[in-house]
């Protein structure tokens, strides 16, 4: 999963990037509201975490037009505005949740992790698919109930692949939520993360549907 942090401040910044960076997500962090647009017209993030508080434009002006041009990713508010008029303001401008600074980072992790099971009409907190099962709270992935030993890119790959389970994920949109600006990606990246994959599912768990993309398949 691919996230839009926007934060001015650099402290906060640099603790959130890191830890929603170890909870298996990509991340880009802009500090301002323009740099804010800039990075919604690309309409390729999961989830925004936006500051009301932010230089060359408002956090609430950058929503309400991001949702004016029929962005649609959920939009948590990060901010130390507390007051009821702030947060109703915040949601009627289409925010989809408002959190108060300072806030525990356990508690973010939830809500970001609620918004995104929102997104696509989930309500368990696993995913599930062919014998396959994959917990984002927890970082635990098992086969037929057999726990899995995935490294963080394995478990955000497969992630991006249970979200949609069955349909085909092209190479660069998985290489969208595994990686964000500052990263590095290698010609075979993906396709290195996919082998190993195979290996600890089995050959057939992921189909290459050739210049297409890959998908999941149920077990024969």
């Amino acid at each position: 999963m691919r996230l839009l942090l926007v934060e001015d401040d650099p402290m906060i910044g640099e603790s959130l990037e890191e830890g929603l960076r170890g909870e298996r997500y990509a991340v880009d962090w802009v500090r301002d509201g323009r740099g804010a647009e800039l990075a919604l017209a690309n309409d390729v993030y999961d989830l925004v975490l936006l500051d009301l508080g932010l230089p060359r434009k408002q956090g609430l002006e950058v929503l309400a037009e991001y949702r004016r041009r029929g962005g649609g990713a959920p939009v948590l508010i990060i901010t130390a505005r507390d007051a009821p008029p702030e947060r109703v303001k915040g949601l009627d401008s289409g925010a989809d949740d408002y959190l108060v600074k300072p806030f525990d980072l356990d508690e973010l992790f939830a809500r970001v992790r609620a918004l995104l099971r929102r997104r696509v009409g989930r309500t368990s907190p696993e995913l599930e698919f062919g014998g396959l099962t994959l917990n984002p709270a927890t970082h635990e992935a098992s086969l037929d109930g057999r726990a899995l030993a995935l490294s963080a890119r394995e478990f955000a790959l497969l992630h991006a692949l249970l979200e949609r389970p069955g349909e085909i994920v092209s190479r660069p949109a998985l290489e969208e939520k595994l990686y964000g600006w500052n990263e590095e990606i290698g010609s075979n990246t993906v396709e290195v993360h996919i082998h190993s994959l195979r290996k600890k599912l089995g050959g057939d768990a992921i189909k290459n549907v050739r210049g297409v993309g890959y998908k999941l398949a149920r077990p024969a």
